[in-house]
């Protein structure tokens, strides 16, 4: 594998993105790596194959509409969304974000804090959501709204016992959802949740097909992902052709690849995707407790971080992606850990590279957390559009093989 700087052209454009980003708190000793020897798997050639690839490479709104906090701002929406994150969503920072390549963008939302005792969506939350969409999808953006923190006994809850209430809840959301967005085209995907698993126990976030209880959730999330299609496509329109995403047990690799689940079934042909999330390997890039991990030696090929993430990646295409069927990874990412910015290049450059050479797109996962003892994925100052760690950003668009298509 080679390395080269990335192309003038690349960085110009994240230099000169509309709100005059610069390097903030990255080192300029920070080499980018591109990966030029990565084996390209071969692809189907379909509609669904060619759609995950025109999405190219996407960003979470992390820790913005997804925050929460039991109605404690019950009647004061937008409140929440800078309750986590701590700054309003511009239209200057979805410009900024495009131009510095990202093609799509998913915005998390948790609906539990904007409902009335009959599940209906607060108006102005749910034209404030519209609103930030809108932005991307003015900029030819791909954009996926899910149903985010909303996993709780009160509201949906993947087990038989809470099955009618979660069926109950959900419906209304999903409704409101489709509604909403029946007049976007298909840059618009709807997602069904996020993460569903059973919270609070020994198996949260971890699986076991051993387990009577999580065999039950699995099949109950098989049940609320056949619903949410069933919702979606009965609004009729645009809805009844829409891309939809759906996940496994905690949106896992494991979760989807369980031999308990099931792909929803549908009245459109293939166009149903399925969510991954893969802060993979954990060690390295979600661990808080495991150190800085200075240890992604990129031209090293047995290094483990890069064998875990080319292994779960494997099993995904060989199971779905050969076979046809889209797959992408809407969580991704790697904490930074004092000292480690170049290892996190090179994981984002292989990472990127590889999920894109086997027909995946995938997310960073940003929660504009910077400092602290928390998880710290920021990449970009949403309050000045500055770009904290740019190298990241540019081993992403380098590596990313659909950019070369």
């Amino acid at each position: 594998m080679k390395k080269r700087l990335i192309p003038i052209l690349l960085a110009l454009l994240i230099l000169l993105s509309l709100c005059s980003c610069s390097s903030g708190d990255s080192s300029s000793s920070v080499t980018v790596p591109v990966i030029d020897a990565m084996k390209q798997f071969e692809l189907p050639d379909n509609e669904a194959l060619r759609f995950v690839r025109s999405m190219k490479t996407g960003w979470n709104l992390g820790n913005t509409f997804d925050a929460w906090n039991n109605g404690w701002f019950n009647g004061q929406e937008p409140e929440l969304e800078t309750y986590w994150c701590h700054a309003k969503t511009t239209r200057e920072l979805i410009s900024a974000l495009h131009a510095a390549g990202f093609q799509s963008i998913r915005v998390p939302v948790s609906w539990h804090d904007h409902v009335d005792s009959f599940y209906n969506v607060n108006s102005i939350w749910m034209n404030r959501v519209k609103e930030v969409v809108q932005w991307a999808l003015d900029e030819g953006m791909y954009v996926i709204v899910n149903v985010h923190h909303d996993n709780d006994p009160a509201y949906f809850y993947p087990d038989s016992a809470h099955y009618d209430q979660s069926a109950r809840y959900l419906t209304a959301i999903w409704s409101a959802m489709a509604a909403a967005f029946a007049d976007c085209d298909e840059h618009l995907i709807l997602e069904s949740m996020n993460e569903p698993r059973l919270t609070d126990t020994v198996y949260e976030w971890n699986f076991s097909e051993s387990s009577p209880e999580c065999r039950d959730a699995a099949e109950c999330i098989n049940k609320l992902n056949q619903l949410f299609v069933d919702t979606v496509r009965a609004t009729g329109g645009r809805n009844a052709t829409r891309y939809l995403a759906v996940p496994g047990y905690t949106a896992s690799h494991t979760g989807v690849l369980s031999q308990y689940f099931k792909i929803p079934d549908d009245t459109a042909d293939n166009r149903i995707i399925l969510s991954v999330h893969a802060y993979t390997p954990y060690n390295f890039a979600l661990n808080m407790k495991s150190g800085s991990f200075r240890e992604f030696d990129i031209d090293n090929d047995t290094n483990q971080v890069k064998k875990d993430i080319a292994g779960f990646m494997n099993e995904l295409y060989y199971k779905y992606v050969a076979e046809g069927i889209p797959v992408m990874i809407d969580e991704y990412g790697a904490l930074n850990k004092s000292g480690n910015l170049q290892d996190r290049v090179n994981f984002a450059a292989y990472y990127t590279c590889a999920a894109s050479a086997r027909g995946m797109t995938c997310f960073w996962w940003d929660n504009h957390a910077f400092s602290g003892n928390g998880e710290l994925f920021g990449l970009i100052d949403r309050k000045t559009c500055e770009w904290k760690f740019p190298e990241i950003v540019d081993a992403i668009m380098a590596n990313c093989m659909f950019n070369r298509e």
